[in-house]
């Protein structure tokens, strides 16, 4: 009789090892359950983005506007008859910036 309850208490070890600790354990699926969440919020980030791209691009190829302002912002262009005006900031000097404080 000693040696079966040995038996059942050395298995039910093993089996408690398994369920906490080993392979395939409570803390690995809770691991995995938020490996899989982060990668999900990643995800729709990613495809948010993707869409955003695809919209851009698509109005690149059909439209005069996105190419538009691309050439005024980046290349500074501007339409024949339009006068262009830049403002030009003061650099601000470490005492201006401890004042504003």
């Amino acid at each position: 009789m000693r040696w079966l309850i040995v038996l059942l208490l050395g298995l039910l070890g093993a089996l408690q090892y398994s369920l906490w600790i080993g392979t395939g354990s409570l803390a690995d699926v809770h691991r995995l359950h938020l490996s899989v969440a982060k990668q999900t919020r990643e995800n729709a980030r990613l495809s948010e983005r993707n869409k955003a791209l695809e919209a851009e691009v698509r109005d690149l190829k059909h439209g005069f506007a996105a190419i538009e302002e691309r050439a005024r912002t980046e290349l500074g262009m501007i339409k024949q008859g339009e006068t262009f005006y830049q403002v030009v900031e003061e650099p601000q000097t470490q005492q201006k910036k401890d004042n504003r404080k």
